[in-house]
């Protein structure tokens, strides 16, 4: 018999496209056209300077190598690329560590993360997540203005990564990917730029550990000759494929059971 602490625990789901289960209970603020998306002035960029390179990185470091054993697989795909703004789609599976793991997958470069509006909210940390490279959907029209403005100076002046989880919805630990639109693969469609997805795979360590491995691959781009509709499901299918082909053949080990509810 195994320990009941490594016996896995079990979530039921209905709608593997819509369903969240993410353990923080925050209430989801508002992003309106006040937001501030800009912040490259003398006082952000030290900041930024501040709270990820000194401060962020060596705890992500700490925390991701002590919990996790995390290891990166295949960054050198990324290395020809290093001076170019590129698009990154990975899985969402970690309440914490989605937020760190690209930092350690784009190293030494900084990156862009687009994120839920829930990670500005989030005590003691939130007010920080912009320095940290997080942009939050808008919740307005005025606020998309300023998020397409802010992320079009990224891509085309600093030459940003953007990080994408086009899952959109966290379910911890799971080993499979799920089905996600292809709305955010317009992005690098719009900017002739490559894409990749990274992979955040699962394995048994000692004593009931949970270790991870993250894998990347690529770069991908749609087919010449289609439509922007046509190009964007290109694009989304395949790195929809490439991430489900890595998730299968590299997490080994589930944490956690997704069951799906009967009749669902």
């Amino acid at each position: 018999m195994p320990k009941k602490e490594e016996l896995p625990k079990t979530i039921f789901y209905t709608d593997p496209l819509n369903d969240e289960f993410s353990t923080m209970e925050i209430k989801t603020p508002t992003i309106d056209g006040s937001y501030k998306y800009k912040r490259n002035g003398p006082w952000g960029s030290f900041l930024h300077f501040l709270t990820f390179r000194i401060i962020g990185k060596p705890l992500a470091f700490f925390y991701l190598k002590s919990k996790f054993k995390h290891k990166v697989v295949g960054k050198t795909k990324l290395k020809r690329f290093k001076k170019e703004a590129i698009f990154l789609y990975g899985n969402h599976t970690q309440i914490i560590g989605d937020a760190l793991i690209p930092a350690f997958v784009l190293s030494p470069r900084s990156m862009t993360v687009i994120v839920h509006p829930n990670n500005t909210a989030i005590p003691g940390i939130g007010k920080f997540v912009p320095y940290l490279g997080g942009m939050p959907l808008p919740s307005d029209m005025a606020a998309t203005k300023n998020f397409m403005a802010e992320l079009d100076r990224r891509i085309k002046k600093t030459h940003s990564p953007i990080v994408i989880y086009p899952e959109a919805h966290l379910w911890p630990y799971y080993t499979g990917i799920r089905p996600f639109k292809s709305t955010s693969f317009t992005y690098p469609i719009q900017y002739n730029a490559p894409a990749f997805c990274f992979v955040n795979t699962y394995q048994k360590g000692k004593k009931g550990k949970v270790l991870i491995t993250t894998y990347v691959d690529g770069p991908y781009y749609p087919k010449p000759g289609l439509s922007l509709a046509e190009a964007r499901e290109d694009l989304r299918n395949q790195i929809y494929e490439a991430m489900r082909e890595k998730a299968g053949e590299h997490s080994t080990y589930s944490a956690i059971e997704y069951v799906r509810k009967e009749g669902s």
